[in-house]
């Protein structure tokens, strides 16, 4: 009697795990395209909301310029930013696990010397607390 049951749930198990492993039939074309316009219909969305969010923080700076001018507060003129460098938005497009294109180190980062505080290659941080000091001679430890 013990091994028919044994033998049961061995069996409902073996199903139950057929079961979770099943994968999902692949995506009507209906349900394809409406996802996609979903999709579409989320980015428009987004950037709406982007561009409101920028209209509304370029009017509270603007509002407080102006109260601001007139309270006498001294005002600095806006920073003139430039646009990213490459370097800041290649990032998502290297395909190396570390960030380098094909997954290979540089010129330049191969020749860097490799330092490090931990192997003794490189002098110790100034904010790293100093090794504690042997107990004075007139204080007594056992």
């Amino acid at each position: 009697m013990h091994t028919r049951t044994l033998m049961a749930g061995a069996l409902v198990l073996a199903a139950w795990t057929g079961m979770a492993a099943a994968s999902l039939p692949p995506p009507t074309p209906a349900q394809a395209q409406a996802q996609a316009a979903k999709k579409a219909a989320a980015d428009a969305q987004a950037e709406k909301d982007k561009q409101l969010l920028l209209a509304k923080m370029d009017a509270v700076a603007a509002a407080w310029r102006a109260k601001a001018g007139a309270k006498g507060w001294k005002l600095n003129g806006p920073t003139a930013l430039a646009a990213p460098a490459a370097a800041v938005t290649a990032a998502a497009t290297l395909a190396g696990s570390n960030g380098q294109p094909n997954g290979k180190l540089g010129a330049a980062a191969a020749q860097a010397p490799v330092t490090s505080e931990k192997s003794g290659t490189a002098a110790p941080s100034a904010d790293v607390k100093p090794a504690p000091s042997p107990p004075a001679s007139t204080v007594k430890t056992k």
